[in-house]
């Protein structure tokens, strides 16, 4: 038994956390915590958990990215591109959101891989993912450093990224209430821009807009549904062109998994998780697909601005379009909100981090001190490690330390398609284990629909898109070696970690048989949550965070 499952089966009777003041207070007998449970806080409610749900689908790779996308696959390869991997993106958060509701600890999938696969996965997919935050978070920091410079020139990005870093250290490293305000601002801002860009998008479709007539689906025909990628003639060319946008449109979902990283600081998660992770298909159908839907529809894939990279709002095909149609002032508020996405995706990627870290810690993969939290319930030690490699965002005010930063962050972009594919094989291995084991899933806090059909498909379309994500390079004439090792360096080193660990500590595999499920199922029933309180009133018209 791991140091984490002895720690819960030491349970306090009559006690709970208060969230608000971090005090212990009695309570019923039949109420019980965990020790974990008493050293982080539960400051996340409903609100915070259902917005950070839909703020992790929403960022740069939406604003951003999507021009590029469009360039390289068309309007029809880049619709069915996000849609796809919207639909294998669902089926990894409704499977960390059943494992994180049985078992709400903090560092999700880390832990799970040590109760349901082996400690050895648990150690290698954990610091693959630490350094992953190490590199990820200045690489956000030096995106809204760019992002600032589009009003003005006259100060040093330096500047800029002290700033976004100092921000981002403080966002976390005080009450995690805070962050979850933080990320429920951010989240709401990047609706309403959505949402009016949406608008927008339909009035320069429609011919709402002055001097301009209707367009329609026209760029569905002319320059045509899909793109010749490199050039390629025929159906080849653009089979690739509509595959080469899975990766990208895997790379802007990534972040979604966060949801379940805070499980032991989310006030009753076995029903908010869920609950989050239930409406995520939907808000990927909106969010992400009526909006690549609306992009396809107002700016042709052959635009030559499509292509221009700028990392400012000027290289977003929304500004694109609204400059076409004489709209001036789009583009500085989407630089301001895609501004607050960078600091959004820095705070989650510092969150995610840190608790995986305390999480290595908490099962004797990291360092103790790591354990360590201050009297706000934040693992202090953690954070503060994390926060020193903020300081590689200053490689990049120097140009050729800039190209090996691109590179970086092409890295972590497949470290991300590691743990979606390590969620969906932990899950997978959970499902057959209740299944050898007579555990019938209706015993659980929840079982999440499309089981174990949801789960398969994103282990195998993931991992079928990290093998064939550098197809470009083995192109006669493509052939270059960064793109190669970006895209399939993390391969090896997460087998490098694994083997190493196992073959050094002598970790055996967790069979079906022993896994701990009826141990925790038992946990879940010996501490059930308060009733739902039903919403009334107006709040009943809340769609987005009731």
């Amino acid at each position: 038994m791991s140091l984490s499952q002895e720690n819960e089966k030491n349970v306090f009777d009559g006690s709970k956390t208060d969230m608000e003041s971090g005090s212990i207070e009695q309570a019923g007998e039949d109420e019980q915590v965990f020790e974990e449970q008493l050293q982080l806080k539960r400051g996340l409610h409903q609100r915070h958990i259902q917005m950070i749900a839909l703020a992790g689908t929403i960022g740069t790779g939406l604003f951003l990215g999507l021009g590029s996308a469009l360039a390289k696959s068309g309007p029809v390869g880049a619709l069915l591109g996000y849609l796809f991997t919207g639909i294998l993106v669902s089926g990894v958060v409704l499977s960390i959101a059943e494992l994180a509701a049985l078992i709400p600890l903090t560092g999700s999938y880390v832990r799970y891989a040590e109760y349901f696969f082996d400690p050895a996965w648990s150690f290698a997919i954990g610091w693959n993912q630490v350094y992953g935050a190490c590199v990820a978070i200045p690489a956000e920091v030096t995106a809204a450093a760019v992002l600032i410079s589009f009003w003005t020139t006259s100060v040093s990005n330096g500047v800029w990224i002290t700033i976004m870093g100092i921000l981002i250290i403080s966002t976390n490293m005080f009450f995690i209430r805070l962050y979850g305000e933080v990320e429920f601002t951010f989240a709401l801002l990047k609706i309403m821009l959505v949402v009016g860009l949406i608008i927008m998008g339909l009035c320069i479709d429609l011919g709402g807009v002055p001097g301009q007539s209707r367009l329609g689906f026209q760029y569905w025909r002319n320059p045509g549904p899909f793109v010749q990628y490199l050039g390629i003639p025929g159906s080849l060319g653009r089979f690739l062109g509509f595959w080469k946008i899975f990766s990208n449109a895997a790379y802007a979902y990534s972040g979604v998994e966060t949801i379940a990283t805070a499980a032991a600081e989310t006030k009753n998660p076995r029903r908010n998780i869920p609950k989050a992770a239930k409406r995520i298909f939907f808000r990927v159908l909106f969010f992400y697909v009526l909006t690549v839907l609306i992009v396809t529809m107002i700016v042709p894939s052959n635009s030559k601005l499509l292509l221009t990279s700028t990392d400012t709002a000027s290289q977003s095909p929304f500004v694109i379009a609204a400059n076409l149609a004489g709209i001036k002032v789009v583009p500085h508020i989407i630089n301001a909100i895609v501004l607050t996405s960078a600091w959004s995706s820095g705070n989650s990627t510092m969150l995610e981090g840190s608790r995986i870290l305390y999480g290595l810690a908490t099962e004797g993969h990291a360092p103790k001190i790591f354990l360590r939290t201050n009297r706000f319930g934040i693992p202090y030690v953690s954070v503060s490690f994390i926060s020193l490699f903020i300081a590689l965002g200053y490689m990049t005010l120097q140009d050729s330390a800039e190209i090996v930063f691109g590179w970086l962050q092409e890295l972590v972009a497949a470290a991300a398609l590691v743990v979606w594919i390590t969620i969906c094989f932990i899950y997978l291995r959970f499902y057959y284990g209740c299944k050898r084991q007579g555990i019938d899933r209706s015993e659980l806090p929840w079982a999440a629909p499309f089981q174990p059909y949801a789960a398969w498909m994103g282990f195998l379309g993931f991992s079928l898109i990290l093998l064939t994500g550098g197809f470009k390079v083995f192109i006669k004439g493509e052939w270059e070696v960064e793109t190669f090792f970006s895209s399939y360096f993390n391969i090896p080193l997460i087998f490098i970690l694994y083997f190493g660990y196992k073959f050094t500590k002598k970790t055996k595999m967790v069979t079906l048989e022993e896994m701990p499920i009826r141990h925790y199922i038992e946990i879940a029933n010996q501490n059930p949550e308060p009733p739902e309180v039903p919403q009334k009133g107006w709040k009943k018209l809340n769609i987005l965070w009731s």
